[in-house]
């Protein structure tokens, strides 16, 4: 598993509107200058997180984005499966049903497995909110 630099910079922006009042929103060009991401990037990753559901966005005079639930919220499983599409460690685990055709005989499969699960697991149970925790408040 490769985290690609769209995955990591969704979880800057998400960290970065989970640092700020919940009530207000963050405009796109303050958002991509406090994390030097180029707008146009941005844009394609905010456009991800708005339509799954994990930011509000609001169009302008006094718009941007902020997140619409709390941080606790949000797990990094979460937003890098929504960015990357997958977590799997091997290609032949990338979809529900397993493509490959030495699955059935495949004495390595039952060790992916596992550690596709552990991969899952962890991320799934670190929160925007852990994140924040042990940086002591120090921005991302």
């Amino acid at each position: 598993m490769l985290v690609s630099t769209k995955g990591r910079y969704a979880l800057r922006v998400m960290l970065e509107l989970a640092q700020s009042d919940s009530a207000v929103y963050m405009p796109l060009p303050l958002i991509a200058e406090k994390q030097g991401i180029s707008e146009k990037y941005l844009e394609s990753i905010i456009s991800v997180l708005s339509k799954a559901g994990l930011v509000d966005g609001l169009r302008g005079k006094g718009g941007g984005y902020r997140l619409n639930r709390p941080a606790a919220d949000y797990s990094v499983g979460q937003i890098l499966r929504l960015t990357e599409g997958s977590l799997a460690p091997v290609t032949c685990l990338e979809s529900e049903e397993n493509p490959c055709p030495r699955a059935g005989q495949c004495t390595t499969l039952p060790m992916w497995e596992k550690l596709d699960a552990l991969i899952n697991d962890y991320l799934d149970s670190v929160s925007l909110a852990d994140l924040l925790a042990q940086t002591d408040g120090q921005r991302i």
